[in-house]
């Protein structure tokens, strides 16, 4: 078998450029799809996505199944209605060439809690992919909400 040579970038999300503390899966992933395109490359290899444990390695996830939320991207969840322009106003001052995690995983998960509860309030459209996902993915998805309800409860205590 002989296959095509190509050549590509490692880069995690989280170190694309972004205004919410990491790089997300919003507009700069965008441009930087564009770009590796533009650059002749093929490939836009990311380590593992998974929600990180202590440490916030890419490495010690909690499910190999799972997405870090703190990935998603603000903007986006504007654009799907469920933050608003206000949720996105007074932004920590977070630091462009280190990032603290404790800091920006807080931040995160408060617009994230927001986005949530716009969705149960209001669906905002998704209810048909919220029940599709929830339904092929219900092999692993309730005990990995299980055992991360378990985790909040006794607040991350391994």
């Amino acid at each position: 078998m002989r296959f095509e040579r190509r050549a590509g970038i490692l880069l995690h999300p989280t170190s694309l450029p972004g205004k919410f503390g990491i790089g997300d899966l919003g507009y700069e992933a965008y441009n930087f799809v564009n770009f590796l395109e533009s650059a002749g490359q093929k490939l836009w290899q990311v380590f593992p996505l998974g929600p990180t444990g202590y440490g916030d390695s890419p490495y010690q996830c909690f499910s190999a199944f799972a997405g870090n939320h703190y990935i998603l991207s603000p903007e986006k969840l504007k654009e799907c209605g469920l933050l608003s322009e206000n949720d996105l106003l007074n932004l920590p001052s977070f630091d462009r060439l280190k990032i603290d995690f404790g800091n920006v995983i807080e931040f995160k998960t408060s617009l994230n809690n927001k986005a949530f509860n716009n969705f149960k309030l209001n669906k905002h459209g998704l209810e048909k992919e919220y029940s599709g996902f929830v339904e092929n993915n219900h092999e692993w998805l309730d005990d990995f909400c299980f055992f991360m309800a378990i985790k909040d409860h006794h607040k991350g205590i391994e």
